[in-house]
């Protein structure tokens, strides 16, 4: 009788995962979840699906690996249910970036804080852009930021953080750098996500988007957004090298959003090492590279204790900038 399909691939999984198999190691053998803490479409959202999808051509899951959209308050619905109904579940990884701990930074997460998750690793960076609609008159940067300083609310943005998220905060970096005053009266809408804020800025209903280049990639194949500046040290590789930087435009603004993931609490210390070094292998593939490759990422590249003391830094980082901008007092 022929070996039921589902058997023999989780029999090929435990065989070729690389990893040790013994009575007290961990493997996962069921369904694995993504939980992306915002409507499809997004950073986050292409996260668990593009990192699912390679986990699972890698074998690294037996199965396939289910993406979970739970949006919800910067982030915050998803924190809250991690923490509170998912504790010791060990085939759960839920999305993060630097989103998730400017929240954090801001304690914005009321009762929670970064101990109460497990942080896996990060899978790259994913560079901040300011941007338009094709039919804006605004052609360049300092175009744009020229007139905040004539009037901050010139121009309404939009992005996919909340307001005081990280998508705002790097408009209010370059806005600083550029010489705007009055920061605090910038007009800025928030969205569940990258992808329904730059539907407002096409639509013609807000002035220009603040977001990551891979949530503006598809619109600007499209041609219905114009990118005026890439938020990084150098230009990005590949097809998306000809977009300037705020840098060489005179504004010194530089706004890296990496991409990873945590998992809930009390999980085994042998699933966690699973999971990072899980993470750690998609990232050193070739399949991961090319999606980097497609879709803008950079490398960026921490994983478990490491990940932890960068995530303890950028908190205590971004809540010294939070303050500094007016976002928190």
């Amino acid at each position: 009788m022929p070996m039921n399909r589902t058997l023999l691939k989780k029999t090929i999984f435990l065989l070729t995962a690389g990893f040790c198999v013994s009575a007290l190691a961990y493997q996962p053998e069921g369904k694995v979840e993504c939980i992306a803490p915002a409507d499809p479409g997004g950073g986050w959202d292409f996260t668990c699906r593009n990192a699912g999808k390679v986990l699972e051509e890698l074998d690294l899951v037996p199965n396939s690996v289910q993406t979970i959209n739970m949006a919800g308050a910067g982030g915050g619905v998803a924190y809250a249910h991690t923490v509170s109904k998912r504790s010791g579940e060990e085939d759960l990884l839920i999305a993060a970036s630097t989103s998730t701990i400017t929240r954090l930074a801001q304690e914005q997460f009321p009762g929670m804080n970064a101990d109460m998750v497990n942080w896996i690793g990060t899978i790259g960076a994913d560079y901040g852009v300011l941007a338009v609609s094709k039919e804006s008159p605004y052609n360049t940067l300092p175009e744009l930021m020229e007139a905040l300083k004539h009037d901050p609310k010139a121009v309404k943005f939009a992005g996919g953080s909340s307001k005081g998220g990280w998508d705002h905060l790097k408009l209010l970096i370059a806005a600083k750098e550029a010489g705007v005053s009055q920061l605090p009266k910038i007009s800025y809408l928030s969205y569940n996500n990258g992808t329904d804020a730059i539907t407002q800025v096409v639509g013609g209903h807000v002035d220009a988007f603040t977001g990551d280049i891979s949530e503006a990639r598809g619109f600007m194949e499209s041609g219905d957004l114009k990118v005026l500046a890439v938020l990084s040290d150098e230009h990005l590789p590949g097809k998306f090298s000809n977009i300037p930087t705020a840098k060489e435009q005179g504004i010194n603004a530089i706004g890296a959003n990496w991409r990873g993931f945590y998992m809930p609490a009390d999980i085994s210390d042998e699933a966690k090492k699973y999971w990072v070094e899980a993470v750690d292998k998609l990232y050193e593939s070739d399949q991961w590279k090319e999606v980097m490759t497609q879709s803008g990422l950079m490398p960026y590249h921490y994983s478990g204790a490491e990940f932890r003391e960068l995530v303890t830094k950028q908190i205590n980082d971004i809540s010294s900038l939070s303050e500094e901008l007016g976002v928190i007092k």
